[in-house]
């Protein structure tokens, strides 16, 4: 019987059974007897996988086999073959060889991410179907890097996730975050090969970690004024001193707790224009409701939104709306107390097919203060706020009743809705209207909620249109932006510290008086392993800077808090002062999170993976390489 292999397809779920799907196509080749095919049915609930959770990776390392059977499901065109589904054959790697195994792939990503590290950190080239693509962000590099061998890929996917992490919690630092991780695991693994107990090394790391981490808090400053601000964003953006200001005036005209939004420009020039928008505080419902899968992001342009305050759960409630919207070829925002259920799985089976274009995300908050939200929301659209206790439902909506926002951005925690300029009047007036009934007032609480409100409103959203003279330039240039923006508002938050290296330079020098309270002496190795490693980041800096790392490393130590090396200048100074500095947040989570997975690199004792195949139609012979056809 020959081997028949699906086609790789969405996997969705659905509670109708007229959105049942069955696995119906098969390459070239395979048994042409049909086949009984049990259909897949997953509950609603299932839809929302993680975004690391890929269904379709599974499918395309089994094999289908057509195995004639007699089945339950009763005779189909006199056939009784019904699906059997087998899984690849595995192997297993145990203790130090599985550590070793993922070293290596751990150290091939980190290199390539490293090189990128400080001001005079180089350029990775990244092939593209379309064209190659010039980078020096570290979290894309790790993301676009994919290892032939399965073990090494599995180290390797350990780093992306250290990136990746740092890059959801603090949107920069994730080439230190690389470079931590990489030194942690390496010193902890050959404390372990010597011997050691990994897990008392993963609790004495921990231990040590949580300490330093109050030491960053005390040791950090808010940030000052705009040259502050300036700082920290030419430094993320790779000392870019344009992007630097920009960013500082962005935030300048939308205050600390504005919106920034980055924008691909049809000219040359990267421009600000502040519109009219809002950011709620909630995701995409359903990760299946990505447009960008780079980013995991929905990304909507000129699109209808329904704003009600009741839950959806059937499809009958939306699905005139949604032939509406398909009709005018628009995409469609559904702001809702919830949807879940049958409508739920019915837009997501939809959107994987192509038929809609659609996404959904939950209200914000709670009772009355969920409720002034949508009805903000509403005004600032344009739309009519569909309340239910007014006895507005939503299947009897109109399309009239539906807003416009020029764009939409979802992520899996915010949403930015940037406004047309046809609702400038009502908000406007909406922000009078706010502001004098918190002057009315009378509660702390009430006073507190309008406030935020009309900063919410009133605040509005600056759009930074990023131009380039070519397509690389501009991908690059809109990366670095991102960079800079991402820890312009992670200094704002939890302030800042010495750039550089510098501060992690120095809080390895508080480690000896942290291990002190250790009991067990495999805990004060892991606070050892710490120490060395802090020193990492900044030897590279000087490494990519063309100075002897170790040499640097020694006078920084010497050296008072606010003091480190300028790899820009070569020049030990203030680095506070010359505006070479970090958001501590930054470096809070790339501490953190390089923690978290060298403690499981360390407790890994086995590693299975897929066996590898013996290239078919070539036999086996003694003593002779086989040849990879």
């Amino acid at each position: 019987m020959a081997a028949c292999y699906q086609q790789p397809m969405p996997v969705a779920a659905a509670k109708s059974s007229s959105f049942v799907l069955g696995c119906m196509r098969y390459k070239t080749g395979c048994d042409k007897r049909e086949l009984n095919l049990i259909p897949l049915i997953c509950a609603a609930s299932q839809i929302e996988l993680k975004k690391s959770q890929r269904i379709t990776a599974y499918l395309q390392r089994c094999t289908l086999f057509a195995v004639p059977r007699h089945s339950h499901l009763g005779n189909r065109r006199g056939n009784n073959s019904k699906l059997v589904v087998t899984s690849a054959a595995k192997e297993i790697l145990f203790d130090q060889e599985s550590r070793s195994a993922l070293q290596a792939g751990i150290d091939k990503l980190a290199d390539a991410v490293g090189v990128t590290l400080g001001p005079r950190g180089r350029n990775v080239v990244l092939d593209d179907p379309s064209e190659p693509k010039v980078i020096n962000d570290g979290v894309t590099i790790a993301r676009a890097i994919d290892l032939p061998n399965s073990i090494e890929n599995a180290g390797a996917a350990l780093i992306r996730e250290v990136a990746s992490k740092t890059n959801d919690s603090a949107g920069d630092g994730t080439t230190t975050a690389c470079v931590l991780a990489r030194e942690f695991i390496k010193l902890g693994l050959q404390n372990v090969s010597a011997g050691a107990n990994p897990i008392a090394i993963k609790k004495g790391i921990d231990k040590t970690i949580s300490a330093l981490i109050e030491e960053l808090k005390r040791q950090s400053r808010p940030v000052q004024g705009r040259d502050d601000i300036k700082a920290v964003a030419s430094i993320s953006a790779g000392n870019d001193d344009f992007v630097g200001t920009m960013i500082a005036d962005a935030i300048e005209k939308v205050g600390p707790d504005g919106v920034l939004s980055i924008e691909s420009s049809s000219s040359f020039e990267t421009t600000i224009k502040v519109e009219e928008g809002m950011e709620i505080e909630k995701g995409y419902l359903s990760p299946h409701f990505v447009t960008n899968q780079e980013k995991l992001l929905v990304e909507f342009e000129n699109c209808k939104v329904l704003v009600t305050d009741a839950p959806i759960t059937s499809i009958k409630e939306i699905i005139t709306m949604i032939e509406k919207t398909t009709q005018l070829n628009v995409p469609l925002l559904i702001i809702a107390e919830d949807v879940s259920g049958e409508a739920l799985a019915t837009l997501v089976v939809n959107k994987l097919r192509g038929i809609v274009k659609v996404a959904a995300i939950k209200a914000h908050g709670y009772g009355p203060s969920k409720q002034a939200l949508l009805q903000d929301i509403a005004i600032l659209t344009g739309a009519d706020f569909l309340a239910s206790d007014l006895g507005m439902s939503v299947e009897d909506a109109s399309v009239y009743q539906l807003g416009v926002a020029r764009k939409v951005t979802i992520s899996d925690k915010k949403t930015i809705i940037i406004s047309d300029n046809a609702t400038k009047e009502e908000i406007q007036a909406r922000v009078a209207q706010l502001k004098k009934e918190m002057a009315e007032t009378s509660s702390s609480r009430e006073a507190q909620l309008l406030s935020q409100r009309i900063a919410k409103l009133s605040g509005g959203v600056a759009v930074i249109k990023v131009g380039g003279a070519t397509e690389i330039e501009l991908v690059d240039r809109k990366l670095r932006i991102e960079d800079a923006k991402n820890a312009t508002f992670a200094a704002i938050a939890e302030g800042i510290v010495p750039g550089g290296g510098a501060a992690l330079v120095h809080l390895s020098s508080f480690v000896p008086s942290i291990k002190i309270s250790f009991q067990d002496p495999e805990e004060m190795l892991g606070a050892d392993i710490v120490q060395k490693a802090l020193l990492a980041p900044a030897s590279l800096i000087a490494s990519n800077a063309g100075v002897e790392g170790d040499v640097v490393v020694e006078k920084i130590l010497d050296l008072e808090w606010a003091f480190g090396y300028n790899a820009m200048s070569d020049k030990y100074e203030n680095l506070l002062e010359s505006g070479v500095i970090d958001p501590a947040k930054v470096t809070r989570c790339a501490l953190q999170n390089a923690a978290s997975v060298a403690g499981m690199v360390l407790s890994t004792q086995a590693v299975v993976f897929d066996k590898v195949k013996q290239p078919s139609g070539v036999s086996e012979l003694p003593g002779m390489p086989q040849l990879g056809y």
